[in-house]
């Protein structure tokens, strides 16, 4: 069975404690925004998978409560920086299996100033042990990193994904003003929008003269922590059909999502554990499935936590040859006039990266490209278009979607 995005909404993205709310106001906000988008109302909806990684358990039916009280199951999910497209994963899987015709999938996140480290989250912020002293779930990830390269005062996650860089410059040549230009691309995205935490553009120049964070990264290099939430309605062909949502409706062609493997561990580099193996796996299965593949592709939301990692993910989705990445974004293959538009909302770099909320914010930028309801960062003409998000942890899910 076929499913579809027929409705998208998301808070402006914000900088932690810069606004008064809870994370049930942030997620009614957004899913009444995709409800209303969708023109359903919430007494049709069967299930909602709802994601997050820094609250209690059963958060998610607190936060959807405040859309109403109609007994339907919510699932709490939680997979790191891929926590929404998680959620998503699940309610495409709900309507595909033929189980529900329409399903909310909701992300939030409200979180605290400054990067990511260790704590109570269980590792998600990247700490060698959770706050109940508990060896992290990602310790494994971070053995790897320290047995190359050490361990250094600096942020956990800056950290693993800049010794990333360093690999990739040693061993391709790749330069910091390519690293840099990564962030100029995505801050200059940004500026048209709205929902973006920052809309400030910024040459090269002035993001490599920004403070260091983890060399070669720095601080416009780095997706900062923020609040917000997004969400997605989810329904089957048939549901379309009845409620004559043929306008609003974006496929969901394949999604895919792949776990680590021994290659990610094998080789000992950085890059492998970061999840660049992971990657290209699921891109390759959803490539397979839906019969498209990345030259079909017209715009591109991809994880780019930190810019190095989207340079990683230009080669694992195939947009270039390993090493050639650099060049692809320094010669403007990935901006606006270009092969792709990459992050047309910002990334998560500009945009702004609250965990559970990501994966699904991807999924409304694309939604409204490929309806050509983008304002002023409308990429021309597209019709397909493929969002990428990734979890230390780990996972990475991969989603093509299409607007027939």
């Amino acid at each position: 069975m076929r499913s579809y995005i027929v409705g998208v909404g998301m808070t402006k993205f914000e900088k932690p404690e810069s606004r008064d709310w809870q994370y049930w106001d942030m997620a009614k906000e957004a899913g009444a925004a995709a409800l209303a988008d969708a023109g359903v109302g919430y007494e049709d909806v069967e299930q909602v998978p709802v994601g997050y990684c820094f609250q209690a358990s059963t958060a998610g039916q607190r936060a959807v409560y405040e859309l109403g009280l109609t007994g339907v199951p919510v699932y709490n999910v939680n997979n790191n920086c891929a926590t929404g497209s998680s959620a998503l994963m699940l309610a495409r899987q709900f309507v595909e299996g033929g189980i529900n015709d329409c399903v909310l999938a909701l992300g939030f996140e409200k979180m605290q100033r400054g990067a990511l480290g260790g704590g109570a989250d269980g590792g998600a912020r990247g700490g060698a042990a959770d706050g109940f002293g508990k060896t992290s779930p990602v310790a494994r990830h971070y053995g790897i990193m320290a047995a190359k390269h050490g361990f250094e005062m600096s942020p956990p996650t800056a950290q693993i994904f800049g010794d990333a860089a360093r690999e990739h410059m040693e061993k391709y040549g790749t330069t910091e003003a390519q690293l840099a230009a990564v962030g100029a691309k995505n801050h200059r995205h940004s500026v048209n929008n709205p929902y973006a935490q920052f809309q400030d553009p910024y040459t090269v120049d002035e993001i490599l003269a920004a403070k260091t964070i983890h060399a070669p990264l720095t601080k416009l290099q780095c997706s900062p922590t923020s609040d917000g939430a997004a969400a997605a309605v989810v329904v089957s062909e048939r549901f379309v059909e009845l409620h004559d949502l043929g306008d609003k409706a974006v496929e969901i062609a394949a999604q895919a999502m792949t776990t680590d493997t021994g290659e990610s561990f094998a080789s000992g580099s950085c890059i492998d554990v970061v999840g660049q193996p992971m990657s290209r796996a699921a891109a390759t299965r959803v490539y397979e499935t839906s019969g498209l593949g990345i030259e079909d592709v017209d715009v591109i939301e991809l994880h780019d936590c930190f810019s190095v990692n989207e340079l990683l993910t230009y080669e694992a989705l195939g947009m270039c040859a390993p090493g050639a990445s650099g060049k692809l974004v320094e010669e403007g293959a990935t901006t606006y006039g270009g092969r792709w538009v990459v992050n047309p909302s910002g990334g998560l770099i500009s945009k702004g990266h609250p965990l559970g909320a990501t994966g699904i914010a991807q999924a409304a930028e694309l939604t409204w490209q490929l309806r050509g309801e983008a304002g002023a960062r409308q990429v021309t003409d597209a019709r397909v278009g493929l969002a990428h998000n990734i979890g230390l942890g780990g996972a990475a899910v991969v989603t093509m979607l299409r607007r027939s």
